[in-house]
């Protein structure tokens, strides 16, 4: 196998010039869109504040952008080719988080209000909606008849990304232990569908616009939705014990909801004997206060449930560096694609 080459600081730049490269053509496409939805989705990416005035601040890691780009380049094509590809999930992405957040009731997202609570619920459902269209129609515009297969990976995509949240809605009613209970392989399943199937189609999507084969696109989709079941491992490990300032969201706020996240199920799998007080903990009913949730986090990393999220992470990550081994790919894209895993292992936010 072959190990990454670039420096650790490596990741960060490769982040920042595909999106560079991308927000020109995705400023455009959104201010295709009405007026009122422009601005919603403007704040959404954190481009401007709910008066239309421009945010200095960050605006989100890229992930999928630059997935779409080393995608095209990997194949052996520009970055360019894949642009239009990287708009269009980078619209999907934005479009999920909308109608995500609404289900969540989540009220805080990149540590400003999330679009429902800021704009209003019904405005936030529209404006997914409109982004939702207005990502298809690019995609079916693709130059040099590529317009078509794309739009078939992408609607690929987005029926197992709505399958995945469904399966995460579903979770919530299901009892915490005993029969009926969330086992790890099914949220395994769930998180490549919710998270992993975008950014897989990002990757293919971008190879697939150059002109690559089809072994090619399918590999790196493959890596992709391995990479997002470690990237949401990562994310239910900040869920809990995440710094706030990085995160946006407070301090536990995953065990506060009694959301069903990897290192929870995990824990209460091990049979451990913290398992057994965290299943008490969690089924008693009603709102986990703060002193609970502390409990709660202690309870879950005795029992191993942290050990076990990281070491997923790092297995699917693995199993992405392997899908990527398995196809010809320029070196130069190929290097770049790897210093990106370890990258969203380390993050805080």
């Amino acid at each position: 196998m072959t190990a990454p080459v670039t420096l650790p600081d490596t990741a960060p730049l490769v982040l920042t010039r595909c999106r560079d490269l991308v927000r020109p053509a995705l400023s455009r496409a959104v201010q295709r869109l009405h007026p009122w939805h422009a601005g919603m989705a403007a704040f959404s990416l954190g481009w401007s504040d709910v008066d239309g005035s421009p945010l200095p601040g960050p605006q989100g890691k890229g992930l999928r952008q630059a997935l779409a780009v080393l995608g095209a380049e990997a194949a052996g094509g520009p970055g360019e080719d894949a642009v239009v590809g990287a708009v269009a999930v980078e619209l999907i992405h934005t479009f999920s988080l909308l109608h995500d957040d609404i289900m969540d009731g989540d009220e805080t997202r990149r540590q400003r209000p999330t679009v429902w609570k800021a704009y209003g619920t019904g405005p936030a459902v529209l404006a997914g909606d409109a982004l939702f269209a207005l990502a298809v129609q690019t995609l079916a515009d693709a130059p040099g008849g590529y317009g078509a297969p794309a739009v078939r990976r992408l609607a690929s995509a987005l029926s197992d990304l709505v399958r995945g949240q469904a399966e995460d809605l579903l979770f919530e009613s299901r009892p915490w232990t005993g029969t009926g209970a969330v086992r790890p392989q099914e949220y395994r399943s769930m998180a490549e569908n919710k998270t992993g199937a975008l950014l897989g189609c990002a990757a293919a999507l971008g190879a697939e616009l150059a002109g690559a084969p089809g072994g090619t696109a399918d590999a790196l989709d493959r890596a992709g939705r391995h990479l997002g079941v470690a990237f949401q491992a990562v994310d239910d490990l900040l869920g809990i014990w995440g710094d706030p300032a990085a995160t946006g969201k407070p301090v536990h706020s995953d065990l506060r909801r009694r959301k069903k996240t990897f290192p929870v199920l995990a824990a209460l799998a091990s049979g451990h004997p913290a398992a057994r007080r965290l299943d008490t903990l969690l089924s008693t009913g009603g709102p986990l206060g703060e002193e609970a949730c502390r409990r709660a986090a202690g309870l879950v990393e005795d029992a191993g449930g942290r050990a076990a999220a990281l070491a997923e992470a790092h297995e699917n990550l693995a199993s992405a560096r392997d899908c990527l081994e398995r196809v010809p790919l320029a070196p130069a894209a190929h290097e770049e694609i790897l210093a990106l895993l370890p990258f969203l292992v380390r993050r805080t936010g």
